[in-house]
């Protein structure tokens, strides 16, 4: 069984972003980047399953361009065995991104795809549950816990009331959560390991898909600063200015 993983290099979740002075986009240059959080999640799992004896091989998808190998290297070190790089140039869509993943699928055929349930640079959340749609594969969302028995997998997803448990056939689609698991470090000798094992680089125009973006960033601005709060002597006068300064009651 082949467990296709896809990971996304984004700003490291420590990092500040900036906005560029043109109103173009945020600063990327000379800015540490790290895999997405979420994705760690889905490595890690894959391995987990890989290591239960339920899974054969793992295959890393990244799209971006040149410096998206660093983050497969990354998921290599990590423990998977081989990667796949679509090359682009330019800011992909969720629904290009899909797309690209779908096309990939039907010629890897992996039974499992995981990805993160979404990405920190652009919080989007709709990878996973286009990727689905796109292979009619049945979908686990927000998966906090993962078990395969045979053709079934039991996935515990993280929903607004709480927790719910769902069945889905194989091969099915799976976004993890963060509470999914503790992704591990990649050790030293693991590191040197990753540097050999082979990468498959493709250019994302020569898959024949529609990539083209449908929509456009007009302009980024910083959020509003927010005002200096002031001190009021007791609850009347709170009330007071509520009512008639800020007019929210």
């Amino acid at each position: 069984m082949k467990i296709l993983v896809t990971v996304k290099r984004v700003i490291d979740y420590n990092v500040q972003i900036r906005v560029k002075s043109d109103g173009s986009g945020v600063e990327k240059d000379n800015v540490k980047m790290s895999m997405n959080p979420p994705d760690e999640n889905a490595v890690e799992e894959a391995l987990r399953i890989k290591e239960s004896g339920k899974a054969d091989e793992i295959i890393v998808l990244s799209v971006g361009g040149d410096k998206a190998q660093e983050t497969i290297r990354t998921a290599l070190a990590m423990g998977a065995d081989r990667g796949v790089h679509v090359k682009s140039e330019i800011e992909l869509e969720p629904l290009a991104i899909s797309k690209i993943i779908s096309k990939i699928a039907e010629e890897e055929k992996p039974s499992i795809i995981l990805m993160g349930k979404q990405a920190i640079d652009d919080d989007s959340n709709q990878t996973g549950q286009m990727t689905s749609a796109l292979l009619n594969w049945p979908q686990a969302t927000f998966a906090s816990k993962i078990e395969i028995e045979d053709n079934i997998a039991t996935v515990t997803r993280e929903i607004d009331e709480g927790l719910e448990k769902i069945r889905v056939n194989i091969p099915f689609v799976a976004s993890c959560d963060l509470r999914l698991n503790e992704p591990r470090y990649a050790s030293l000798p693991n590191i040197m390991k990753a540097k050999k094992k082979p990468i498959d680089v493709k250019d994302a125009a020569s898959l024949g898909i529609d990539i083209t973006p449908r929509i456009e960033q007009l302009k980024v601005e910083e959020p509003p600063v927010r005002q200096k709060g002031i001190m009021v002597n007791n609850v009347s006068e709170l009330v007071q200015k509520l009512k008639h300064e800020a007019k929210v009651i």
